[in-house]
């Protein structure tokens, strides 16, 4: 369905308003920066901006929702004869030897991760990002495997996937914070891809292939 005017305004409104809001964290620091000015500077009320986000750290992390299901979408995708783990595997080397944005493989994201270093609210969310991450995982992998609600295979499985997922994401943001080459860092991440991936166990490995 097309995209109507309405939406399209609230949705550049929207954008606007963080883009704002993150461009006088990373200048100033997020404890810094109150609502109120982050309101004045975009030129819309204090409400407005609560309308659009219902905590101060959700003006930050205003893209999380795209990264929240990222797990659970990619094993959701993945190919006949894959599995839950290959299936991760597969899709965070492709973002990593295409050096993406979408995992932080950009010179601006070193100004993104000091922001939230120094903002013990922003690592609380991000924990608590992290967190949901591996929820939607373990209850995407009891959906497609079938397993029951006292099976514990979905979230062991979800753990062991969530830690090289987690790991690759903070190996990223410490390198490009001390000022690293993105490709540089990109080629390190396949590297440290390989040596995960020979950690990880056959039952990880060979767990929720998908046979249809």
């Amino acid at each position: 369905m097309a995209e109507g005017l309405r939406e399209r305004k609230k949705r550049q409104t929207r954008q606007y308003i963080s883009d704002v809001a993150t461009g006088l964290f990373v200048d100033r620091g997020f404890d810094a920066v109150t609502v109120a000015e982050i309101a004045d500077a975009a030129d819309v009320s204090v409400n407005t901006v609560y309308n659009y986000f219902p905590a101060k750290e959700d003006l930050f992390f205003d893209r999380s929702s795209a990264v929240v299901d990222r797990l659970a979408r990619w094993v959701c995708g993945r190919s006949k004869g894959e599995s839950a783990a290959a299936a991760v595997l597969r899709e965070l080397r492709e973002e990593v030897e295409a050096v993406s944005p979408r995992i932080g493989l950009m010179s601006g994201y070193a100004a993104f991760m000091r922001v939230i270093e120094n903002a013990p609210a922003l690592r609380s969310r991000l924990w608590a990002i992290g967190q949901e991450v591996e929820a939607n995982l373990e209850a995407a992998l009891r959906e497609e495997t079938g397993a029951t609600d006292d099976d514990p295979m979905p979230g062991l499985i979800a753990g062991q996937i969530g830690w090289v997922h987690s790991t690759v994401m903070a190996v990223i943001g410490r390198e490009m914070v001390a000022g690293r080459n993105p490709d540089e860092v990109s080629r390190e991440v396949l590297v440290l891809l390989d040596g995960m991936e020979q950690l990880l166990s056959d039952t990880v490995l060979n767990y929720a292939v998908r046979d249809h």
